[in-house]
């Protein structure tokens, strides 16, 4: 996985996905590959500072995920851009619709970014959609 780049569209704003797009994230970071990530619709609602919504599940295995205690995605995402150097970026369109800014977004992403600019920055990597 070293060397190789991912990209990754989270839009969703269901726990099982948030978590599985955050594994993806931290997984292929540590592991030295170049990730980027784009928060956009339901998905960036989450990381607004704090945010009192909780992740709705989609299924049991939502539920279970809470109750075992699995480390939350945004943790997760957390980690990928700490550890591994991933950019998390907020979609800029998604921001205006909510009405919020920069400053009101956890302060581990990055400037938001447009759906274009993303995608050129994808091209020729691995796209994951969440």
């Amino acid at each position: 996985m070293s060397g190789s780049k991912i990209s990754i569209v989270v839009v969703s704003g269901e726990r099982e996905r948030l978590q599985m797009a955050g594994m993806v994230a931290s997984v292929g970071a540590v592991s030295g590959s170049e990730v980027s990530v784009f928060l956009s619709m339901n998905a960036l609602e989450h990381f607004v500072k704090g945010a009192k919504a909780q992740a709705k599940a989609e299924g049991p295995f939502g539920a279970l995920l809470e109750a075992k205690k699995v480390p939350p995605f945004k943790d997760l995402f957390r980690q990928a851009s700490e550890l591994g150097d991933a950019k998390v970026y907020p979609c800029s369109m998604a921001c205006d619709v909510l009405g919020v800014e920069r400053k009101d977004l956890e302060p581990y992403l990055q400037e938001p970014l447009g759906l274009t600019k993303f995608l050129s920055d994808a091209e020729g990597g691995q796209v994951y959609t969440f």
